[in-house]
């Protein structure tokens, strides 16, 4: 009996756009058991995707309105709800699981929690990324975006950057989850950025590092250097993160390189990287030390890009001494482009797996 609300609640999370799959372990119990009360559980299955306040909430539920604000703002600080204040109103949602109340436990995450993340991420992930669309999509480092090839704005970094008003830089869960397991990564680890479009969102945040879109631009900088893959939600526009992601650690790159999943089912890519042959000096710099994702190889006296594997971010070519590689977009017949919004996106991925959320809308 105990275990009833946490297969409630799992069933609740597979029934979204996003996906929970179950397992013969049960270890996606556990993990809902480590991160909601019981209380919390059944709260959470009351919610919708869309934002409401607490009295909307009460009204189309039958829940007593007293103290219900108190109590989804306490899940929300605890990364199981998504709240959002406009002036004197607070808005409340639920999340999925990713992108969603996996990346908001960075706080909570300890060893015991990272070994149940570690045990589930392999069957969740090839349940995820084998449906589409993508969640995320690959931001070139944009000056390695040549002028005629005119992206468009859902493909530049700079234009997600210039829409938002407030700017808040956190700690990647991936990396803390590794690192917890003995594998820690020598990249910074306060790299995650969310953006809104709204002036002073972020201000008191319990979590993360409030900065300015000077200081985000210099943060992007930073990770590039680094050998980090800008990657951001898949969607034309509403994007309000950019993970800034290494391959030792991130849960979406490890699908391509431990997984063995086609880079073009993980993520939406709209460049590809090609290397002048005749440029080529074979350092083997873009292989060793900034390619994520395994997609360069060496041949008889230079390097080249494996195609099917490329995500087109661009880090090979910022190090190259020879400047023998650059960025090519992809045809635009063959490209699908992102759902126009976040809404958009759950509608397609949802169709694509076959699930009714009508309850959760």
């Amino acid at each position: 009996m105990a275990d009833t609300i946490y297969k409630k609640l799992s069933a609740v999370l597979d029934t979204l756009p996003n996906g929970f799959p179950s397992t013969v372990s049960g270890v996606e119990i556990k993990l809902l058991k480590r991160i909601f009360t019981p209380d919390q559980a059944e709260m959470f299955c009351n919610m919708r995707l869309t934002f409401e306040t607490a009295e909307e909430i009460a009204r189309r539920t039958g829940r007593p309105s007293e103290g219900l604000a108190e109590r989804l703002t306490t899940m929300s600080e605890a990364g199981q709800l998504f709240m959002l204040k406009l002036g004197d109103a607070v808005y409340f949602k639920m999340l999925p699981w990713v992108f969603g109340i996996y990346e908001f436990q960075a706080r909570r995450m300890d060893k015991a929690f990272a070994e149940l993340s570690e045990e589930y991420a392999p069957i969740y992930s090839r349940e995820f990324f084998s449906k589409m669309p993508q969640l995320m999509q690959v931001l070139p480092i944009e000056k390695q975006i040549e002028a005629k090839e005119e992206a468009l704005p859902y493909e530049r970094i700079s234009s997600i950057i210039e829409q938002g008003q407030s700017f808040l830089v956190n700690d990647c869960i991936c990396k803390k989850e590794q690192g917890l397991l003995g594998k820690p990564c020598d990249r910074p680890l306060q790299v995650c950025l969310a953006i809104a479009p709204i002036p002073g969102i972020f201000d008191n945040s319990p979590a993360g590092r409030v900065i300015s879109r000077d200081e985000a631009y210099e943060l992007l900088k930073m990770t590039e250097e680094k050998g980090l893959v800008h990657l951001t939600s898949n969607v034309q526009y509403g994007s309000f993160y950019i993970c800034n992601c290494c391959k030792c650690c991130c849960g979406v790159l490890s699908a391509i390189n431990n997984l063995g999943m086609p880079a073009a089912e993980v993520v939406n890519a709209h460049y590809y990287a090609e290397i002048d042959p005749d440029k080529c000096v074979g350092c083997g710099l873009c292989r060793e030390e900034r390619c994520q994702v395994g997609a360069i190889e060496a041949g008889e006296d230079v390097y080249r890009i494996i195609r099917d594997r490329c995500i087109g971010c661009g880090l090979c070519a910022t190090s190259c001494p020879a400047e023998a590689v650059r960025l090519i977009h992809k045809d635009r017949d063959i490209l699908a482009p992102p759902p126009l919004t976040e809404g958009d996106w759950f509608e397609e991925r949802g169709k694509k797996r076959g699930v009714d959320f009508s309850a959760y809308k």
